[in-house]
């Protein structure tokens, strides 16, 4: 355990300094691309990189990556992932990757202590978005969900977003793909403390099927699940070429430091 200062938010929460990233599914609909969805180049950068360097720029030093379908080779590159990035990166391979995604937030929050940014590999953010998430922790709540009210979005996908319907103080009264109505769609990026991965585990004993949703349930039954509105910053869920196409065409002007001579 380290024994230095914790960088603290005004509210007295720590500031954390790992991350999860989801990175164990099979991405059917990516199959034509890359028999790997974390390892899809976007602009020359895998997914996976994406990702990590997104964490790094955010303050994040321990990045776990839970890898399933292709483990072997997402594994394979993590070493040379983390000297390019400068950030220390840890594989948790999951048990069986075809279980609810849930079951991959319990292997990758196994290997953290305190909060941690939680993360999909193939989701892409503007820089703004996981740096304002990771001072939203706060004693009441367990996690912290990223939310865009733009329900028109056009990056948004309908058929595969998962919905939100929030209460009159921003806590989440419900989350999931079928929820109606709602009022938000979820960015995939959370700040996330041990609760989570324990809410998850209290679903499935409920006989839940574990998905991350699932757990987020459980604690926004207990009142114990805020968001925080990106105010119509950029994001994209690269989950089929339509979406992989548009990600190549906005990166450049989201993102511009990734094609910065220091990066």
């Amino acid at each position: 355990m380290e024994t230095a200062a914790v960088s603290r938010p005004a509210h007295g929460a720590a500031v954390p300094r790992h991350a999860v990233i989801l990175a164990a599914g099979l991405g059917s609909r990516l199959r034509d691309l890359s028999q790997s969805k974390p390892l899809t180049p976007v602009c020359g950068f895998p997914l996976l990189e994406l990702g990590v360097r997104q964490a790094a720029a955010a303050g994040i030093s321990h990045i776990v990556v839970v890898t399933g379908h292709e483990a072997a080779r997402v594994e394979a590159a993590l070493p040379d992932l983390a000297t390019r990035c400068g950030v220390a990166i840890q594989a948790a391979r999951v048990a069986d990757w075809t279980l609810p995604n849930g079951h991959s937030v319990i292997a990758g929050a196994a290997l953290v202590d305190g909060p941690f940014l939680l993360m999909m590999a193939d989701h892409i953010f503007s820089a703004e978005i996981l740096q304002r998430l990771t001072h939203e922790g706060a004693p009441t709540r367990d996690v912290t969900l990223a939310i865009d009210r733009r329900l028109d979005n056009p990056l948004v996908d309908p058929d595969d977003a998962t919905w939100v319907r929030t209460r009159p103080d921003g806590s989440i009264a419900a989350i999931g793909k079928t929820i109606f109505p709602y009022d938000a769609v979820d960015c995939g990026a959370f700040l996330a403390t041990a609760a989570l991965p324990a809410a998850i585990a209290q679903a499935v004993a409920m006989g839940r099927p574990g998905s991350l949703s699932d757990g987020m349930q459980v604690l926004a039954d207990a009142g114990r699940a805020a968001t925080m509105e990106i105010d119509g910053a950029w994001w994209i869920d690269v989950d089929d070429p339509r979406a992989h196409a548009q990600a190549e065409a906005d990166l450049p002007q989201a993102i511009p430091a990734l094609f910065s001579p220091a990066i």
